[in-house]
Parts: C-alpha cells; sequence; structure tokens
C-alpha cells in the first residue's frame, strides 16, 4: 500500500523573468516572488496523497475521496502579457482518467501547443500499457496469461516482458518483498471490503499460488507461463511507475523541456519548472495529519511511497493493512512507511513495497548498495532513517 506522500511544488526561487502557465484554457501569468503548484487528492487510495505543504488545515483534503488530480496552478505576483512569445516557457497542465485513476501531465514547453502535443504523448503511451498490462482488462495481455495458468506459455509484447522481468529482478533484490504473484493472498485478506481475517489453513493453501520463483519466462520466445492452476500476476504494485517512464520518454522525444507524469501517486519528473532548482516533494507523516517530515527537490527522478494506513482495518486494537508479507501472508509489520527516490519509476515503484516488508535495517542496507537509489524509512516505532545520499538534500526533516 503506498502513503499519503506529499507533492508541493512550490518554487521558493525567485522568477527574474515572466512565465505564463494555462491551465484548462484559464491563462494564469507570473513575475516576480514565487510558483506554487499543487497536487490536491481528491479521492482516497493505496497510493500516496498528493497536498500542498503550508495550506493550514490538511483535514479538509484528506477528506476528498478521489484520486490524485493535480487541480491549480498558482503563480504568486503580478500579472505578466505576451502569452505568445516562444522565448518564454509554458507551463501547460491537463488529467485524464486511465489506469484506474486519474493521471496528471504537466509540460514545460515553448509554447501552448507544443505543450499539449507532448501531454497528449503522454496520454497516449500510458493508454496503450494500460490495455497490454491491467488484469481489469479482459483482452490484456497479463489477463491471457493468467488465463493459461496450468496450461500453456503466452507470447506477450516486449513491454509487458520488460515489466514482468523487472518485476522478478526487484523480487530478487527484496528477497520476495516485493512480488507480483500474491494477488490471491491479498484478494483472502480484502482489507477495504470484507475486512476478513483469513484462516492460517487458508493462507497455507495459498502458498504454492503466490510463489513469484514459480514464474517462467523465456527470452527467446518472448513468452510467459505460469505453471500452477491459480496462479495470477498484476503489475499494479510497479505498473504505474513504468507507465510514469515511458510517458515522460513519449514526452521528452516529443519536445518537452520538463515536466511531471503523476499516476495517483506514482511521481516521474523530468528536466525542470522555469527558473526552478527541481521539483519539492514532501513526505507526509504516515501518523500525524497535516505533518511533513521532509522535503526534497527532485531532480530527473521518481518517488514512490508504501505506507500501512490508507487501506486497512483495526481488530481489538490491532492494524491489518494490505502489504502482506509474501512469506508468512500476514501484514508486514516493522514500517509504517517508506519513501524511495532514483532515476526510474519503474525500480521505486516496485522497492518501496519490498523495502516495507524487508524491514527498516535490511531495507536501508539495501538502498545503500544500489546505485542513485535513495529512502525514507520510517519505522514500526515512528523512528525516521535516511539515507546516506539523502541527507544533504532533505529540507524540513522533523
Amino acid at each position: 500500500m503506498k502513503l499519503r506522500t506529499i507533492i508541493n511544488i512550490s518554487i521558493a526561487s525567485t522568477l527574474s523573468s515572466k512565465v505564463c502557465l494555462e491551465e484548462n484554457g484559464a491563462e494564469w501569468h507570473a513575475r516576480g516572488a514565487s510558483v506554487l503548484y499543487n497536487f490536491l487528492m481528491l479521492r482516497r487510495s493505496s497510493r500516496p496523497l498528493i497536498v500542498p505543504i503550508g495550506w493550514g488545515d490538511l483535514g479538509l483534503w484528506g477528506s476528498f475521496l478521489v484520486r490524485i488530480l493535480p487541480i491549480c496552478a498558482v503563480l504568486s505576483a503580478a500579472g505578466c502579457t505576451g502569452f505568445s512569445s516562444s522565448s518564454h516557457p509554458m507551463v501547460v497542465k491537463r488529467a485524464q482518467m486511465h489506469m484506474g485513476t486519474v493521471v496528471s501531465i504537466t509540460a514545460v514547453a515553448s509554447d501552448k501547443e507544443s505543450g499539449y502535443r507532448t501531454i497528449q504523448a503522454g496520454f497516449d503511451e500510458i493508454k496503450r500499457l494500460e490495455g497490454l498490462l491491467s488484469t481489469w482488462i479482459a483482452s490484456s495481455e497479463l489477463s491471457h496469461v493468467n488465463t493459461a495458468a496450468g496450461l500453456h506459455p503466452v507470447k506477450v509484447s516486449p513491454e509487458t516482458f520488460e515489466i514482468v522481468a523487472k518485476s522478478i529482478e526487484i523480487a530478487r533484490l527484496t528477497d520476495g518483498g516485493f512480488n507480483i504473484a500474491v494477488g490471491p493472498a491479498v484478494e483472502a485478506w480484502s482489507v477495504t471490503e470484507r475486512q476478513d481475517i483469513p484462516a492460517d489453513e487458508e493462507l497455507e493453501r495459498l502458498k504454492d499460488v503466490v510463489d513469484w520463483t514459480n514464474i517462467r519466462l523465456d527470452q527467446d520466445e518472448q513468452t510467459i507461463f505460469l505453471p500452477r492452476r491459480g496462479m495470477r500476476i498484476d503489475v499494479g504494485g510497479i505498473g504505474k511507475g513504468y507507465a510514469a517512464d515511458r510517458a515522460a520518454t513519449a514526452m521528452k522525444r516529443m519536445g518537452a523541456q520538463g515536466g511531471v507524469v503523476a499516476l495517483s501517486g506514482d511521481i516521474k519528473t523530468f528536466g525542470v519548472l522555469p527558473h526552478a532548482a527541481g521539483f519539492p516533494v514532501g513526505i507526509k507523516h504516515p501518523r500525524q495529519e497535516g505533518r511533513v517530515i521532509a522535503v526534497i527537490d527532485l531532480r530527473d527522478e521518481a518517488i514512490s511511497t508504501a505506507g500501512d494506513y490508507e487501506r486497512f482495518f483495526e481488530r481489538n486494537g490491532i492494524r491489518y493493512h494490505h502489504i502482506l508479507d509474501p512469506k508468512t501472508l500476514q501484514p508486514a509489520r516493522t514500517c509504517q512507511s517508506v519513501s524511495v527516490i532514483g532515476k526510474e519509476g519503474t525500480l521505486v515503484d516496485g522497492l518501496d513495497t519490498g523495502i516495507f516488508v524487508l524491514g527498516p535495517e535490511r531495507g536501508m542496507a539495501l538502498v545503500e548498495r544500489l546505485p542513485e537509489v535513495e529512502a525514507v524509512i520510517v519505522d514500526d516505532q515512528g523512528r525516521v532513517m535516511v539515507s546516506s545520499g539523502l541527507r544533504a538534500r532533505l529540507r524540513e526533516l522533523r
């Protein structure tokens, strides 16, 4: 499960020249002090909540029940003119529904039309991937793989093969903590619907069909095979990060100078906003509503957060959430939240869950071994651990 992360793209640097932004046809102008670009969450989700830092009582925003929707962009200061000038970067933004959530894409381009073309290229890529990867679509390649479990291999596209191969790689890195085959056990718990505590016997019966090491990939034939009936794989824990990576690549190919691709709480940034050092991201405290424990500027990076408090229920004072330890099929207990930052959305999207299961000590040891990967881990006692390469970059850690 993904923790509420706060994405506050709040640019504190002074704007020395004009910057223009269009939001759904309404032009916003700015010149002077600062830029504030806020993602406001309008739906509860297992993904990070994106809300603005420093807007007072955040409880109001937490009550909205839609997924992350970037709905406002405010550029504070005096107005400017001359939107058509190609010398002034234009920031444009649009949102659509894909992969079961609101997808928001922001682009920095030389003009409005170019910006919208790059955004559309991002949406088109995400929609294409959804058709390949979503297990909610009966005709998708992963649905075909699951239907053929125990019967025969299924030939798939390079993209489907790649994301399953990367999922297996992250499973190895995290000693099985990240597991795309654990879905049957997650369904048995059903923490947001039935809120059952499954019997030990039921979970024991599921262990054979949630073993990720049984997934068979044939590179030469480009096939995926699940050898046991009842097995199924779901890349929901990594697919949004993968889609964000691919959408950003498509946008850059179309000429975007910078941008943000936000699929629920998986955030991929590239380039920068005009006159800004990066895209500031705040990580929300997993137990204290409205409190930010860290802020960091993302620069051509992605962030993903896993947490135990968005989808859960409590019974006799015990919290049951849906991040399961695949070895026990019980909720993982040693972390409250894990935020991972790296160059690839695909990698950080899988690592956050895997590290949550590994626990703070083993998880941080893994982060320190991986190049260009950083993390902030809040353990089960609320203690905050920060990777060595991230400490000098954090602001407002408290």
